[in-house]
């Protein structure tokens, strides 16, 4: 029996399930475009093969590990890397089998539909993984990965990935886009410029960040005017290598406009390591509004990924590091945060940025007003928790009625997890033809429309939205 419903997600009413059959149908093979992630790499530099299923499916992935954390299974258990290198799990398959032991925790989340959608299209398996079936499922996995048909490359091109985008810190050398430009390889894979941790203060290791920028670009980091035009020749460097947008993993969405001689002070209390949380907060918000700034100049798209407290649990952080599952939303505002970047740049029709939430009280209230009028702003999709199709479904039904389609972006799927990218667009292209179809069902579409907006928001949207 498939482990997959032909008509999962789409609605009850037969009718306008009809209706978004028809709607699916007409984007259900439109290439990805995948212009947010966090792949690595070094994946489609080297195309080797991935090592087993454990790290395949389980070691790199949060939303898989968080989930049997908060059951009681230790990091270690799951193979999670200990920042001082002791002990942890090795054995894939004592791994794999603490994760299909529990399989059934994941009963009725996203990530269920995503683990089942790889182990039916792309592992071809239709049994589902239990206790029981654990160990025929690790071998079979396991044996298909010896096979060329499931290294990196030919899984880019099966999936039918037009372009996709990793992300890439400020300081990276990005050595593995330049291996897989010089490869001949015609797959499309992009940075985007993340420079978090040469903008804010409070990450660890800011100054001498600072200071290695300064050494990249043969500028004078220790001065305002040298940092930025430091900033100014890393992205010029990332756009060698096809980079449109940059990205801004910040606490809070807050952006100021300080006078030049104000943020050069700033700057100092900075890398003198001098600043109160505040000041940290309002350079990290300065400096939105400066990159907001060089998009005009270069054209890189911006993305605002805010809210997220990140690595609440001081225990595991110490233990293993950032990004282990204990990011969790925060209320966040937007209307007074953005306004200073907005009251800079926002007019400008020819700046794009994206801005997404965890928050989800604020699409309504204020994201979709703010992008329903100022011509530089976009909504991003659902994101990360709510990257879902309840989610999904709640945001085109808060950002809709006040923003439109046209000041979204389609989708992206803002993953680490490989093999999930044609699962999580197929999720979204089957949610938004579910919510088109009820408009049209209910008078607010027209049917001749319908499938135009279906494929704006499988594919259209994102490739204008990011440049691509």
């Amino acid at each position: 029996m498939p482990l997959l419903d032909p008509d999962r997600l789409f609605p009850t009413d037969p009718a306008t399930r009809d209706l978004a059959r028809d709607l699916y149908a007409g984007v259900a093979g439109l290439p990805i475009v995948s212009p947010h992630g966090h792949t690595d790499p070094r994946w489609y530099a080297t195309d080797e093969a991935f090592p087993d299923p454990a790290q395949l499916f389980v070691v790199p992935d949060h939303y898989v590990f968080r989930m049997l954390h908060s059951q009681g299974v230790p990091l270690a258990d799951l193979g999670v890397p200990r920042l001082d290198g002791g002990p942890v799990e090795t054995d894939a398959q004592t791994i794999w089998r603490h994760f299909a032991e529990r399989y059934h925790l994941f009963r009725g989340t996203p990530s269920r539909l995503w683990l089942d959608h790889a182990f039916e299209t792309v592992f071809g398996l239709t049994d589902r993984l239990s206790a029981a079936t654990a160990d025929a499922y690790f071998d079979h996995i396991a044996d298909c990965l010896t096979k060329p048909a499931f290294r990196p490359r030919a899984l880019f091109e099966r999936f039918g990935i037009e372009v996709i985008s990793t992300t890439d810190g400020a300081l990276d050398d990005l050595s593995w886009h330049a291996m897989i430009r010089d490869s001949g390889w015609h797959g499309r894979v992009i940075p985007a410029y993340r420079p978090d941790a040469v903008v804010d203060p409070e990450m660890a290791g800011f100054a001498a960040n600072v200071e290695a920028l300064g050494a990249l670009t043969g500028e004078n980091t220790t001065t305002w005017t040298g940092y930025l035009a430091a900033h100014r020749a890393r992205r010029a460097f990332f756009k060698t290598f096809g980079a449109t947008s940059t990205d801004h993993g910040h606490a809070t969405a807050r952006t100021e406009d300080m006078a030049t001689q104000d943020a050069a002070a700033l700057f100092d209390k900075a890398l003198r390591g001098a600043c109160t949380a505040d000041e940290a907060d309002a350079f990290r918000g300065q400096m939105l509004t400066e990159m907001a700034r060089m998009s005009l100049d270069d054209g890189l798209v911006m993305q605002i990924h805010p809210g997220s407290f990140r690595n609440h649990s001081a225990p595991v952080l110490a233990a293993h590091g950032r990004d282990k599952g204990y990011d969790i939303p925060t209320r966040t505002d937007y209307v007074r945060a953005l306004r200073p970047l907005l009251s800079a740049v926002g007019e400008r029709a020819d700046l794009t940025v994206i801005v997404f939430t965890l928050d989800e009280t604020a699409y309504a209230r204020e994201l979709a007003p703010l992008a329903g009028v100022y011509p530089a702003l976009r909504l991003g999709p659902a994101w990360w928790f709510h990257d879902s199709p309840e989610g999904m479904r709640r945001y085109r039904e808060m950002t809709t009625e006040t923003a439109g389609f046209p000041n979204t972006v389609g989708f992206n799927d803002d993953t680490r997890a490989f093999l999930s990218i044609p699962a999580r667009h197929d999720m979204a292209r089957r949610v938004d033809c579910a919510f088109l179809a009820t408009l049209v069902a209910t008078g607010r579409l027209g049917h001749d429309e319908a499938p135009e907006v279906a494929r704006d928001l499988a594919y259209g949207l994102a490739k204008a939205a990011y440049r691509l």
